[in-house]
């Protein structure tokens, strides 16, 4: 049941407009392959990687995106495009902390110029 509610998540991204079709099926993709890998199709409980942008005048949600952890790995390197000046090198260290175990609140950043909150969220 966790893979269809996983599929799911993905569809209902794809059908708001957060992630392309073309984004969506490589998520389907990995997550077909991972369940695959670690031999479990429903037992594992669901994990999520959570990413909320904030705008500080505001204090309005401009972005929230939930994507399974079993597919951490397609989402940094999707996400990355929405982050031009980030080095490849931390965004694989955040990607083996998450993998490694590390939960709650893994980034919190604010972008003055912009007038923007980041926070990344593993649960």
């Amino acid at each position: 049941m966790v893979l269809h509610d996983e599929r799911m998540q993905i569809l209902n991204m794809i059908s708001s407009g957060q992630i392309t079709a073309e984004e969506g099926a490589k998520l389907l993709s990995a997550l077909k392959a991972s369940s695959k890998e670690s031999g479990e199709e429903d037992s594992t409980p669901a994990r999520w990687f959570r990413v909320r942008v904030t705008d500080l005048k505001t204090g309005k949600v401009k972005v929230n995106v939930n994507i399974p952890m079993a597919l951490v790995n397609v989402g940094i390197k999707m996400g990355a495009r929405f982050v031009p000046n980030a080095k490849e090198t931390d965004l694989e260290k955040l990607a083996e902390a998450m993998r490694s175990g590390a939960q709650g609140k893994v980034v919190d950043v604010e972008d003055d110029e912009s007038e923007e909150r980041v926070e990344v969220f593993v649960e």
